[in-house]
């Protein structure tokens, strides 16, 4: 059986984790976007390359991301890593990342910073002009 990977639900878990509302990539993806539009994508099990860019540069990841994320996946590789000890005290942790998770985790809280200062940008622009 052959598992297909629904890029619209990888869309919204990326979404969430960076903690953006649909109302805010609707305004990153211009102004025919809303909320309500924005939902309808994240149903679609497949989206237009196109689309898929725009997505990806609105969200500050690779397209590729959403196109390859496989939950299922991720959760056999986070559970195969967890094997049962011998004395039965619960769980042995089993994983040797090749890149440094702090590291990653920076990343990500520098890319969140950055976008929170862009939207101040826009915000103090948007009074200025008033």
């Amino acid at each position: 059986m052959e598992h297909t990977i629904h890029e619209g639900r990888n869309v919204k878990r990326f979404r969430e984790m960076l903690n953006i509302k649909q109302e805010s990539l609707a305004r990153e993806l211009g102004e025919d976007w809303n909320q309500k539009k924005v939902s309808l994508l994240e149903q679609k099990e497949k989206i237009d390359a196109p689309l898929l860019r725009q997505i990806s540069d609105a969200l500050k990841i690779p397209a590729e991301a959403i196109q390859n994320f496989d939950e299922e996946l991720a959760v056999n590789i986070i559970s195969n890593n967890f094997t049962a000890n011998d004395n039965g005290t619960g769980f042995a942790y089993n994983y040797h990342p090749t890149f440094n998770p702090l590291d990653k985790m920076v990343e990500l809280y520098e890319r969140m910073l950055q976008q929170q200062k862009d939207l101040i940008e826009k915000l103090e622009k948007l009074i200025e002009a008033k």
